[in-house]
């Protein structure tokens, strides 16, 4: 297990989880969305090759359509 922190809470995931699988874990939308991974945007060609480790810091921001 790895701990890191998510939107500014601490969680535990399994090791060698990256992006894309946090992404469906979330079940969220990989097109509306945005991850900041140690204070860099990371691009979305990225998210299925970059590993997470302990103590990484993520932000994912949704973008939501409106009026």
């Amino acid at each position: 297990m790895a701990k890191i922190q998510l939107n500014g809470k601490k969680i535990k995931i399994y090791k060698d989880l990256n992006i894309t699988g946090l992404i469906k874990k979330y079940k969220l939308n990989e097109k509306k969305i945005a991850v900041e991974l140690n204070g860099v945007i990371l691009p979305k060609i990225h998210y299925s090759k970059q590993k997470l480790k302990d103590n990484d810091k993520i932000e994912i921001v949704q973008f939501i359509g409106g009026g």
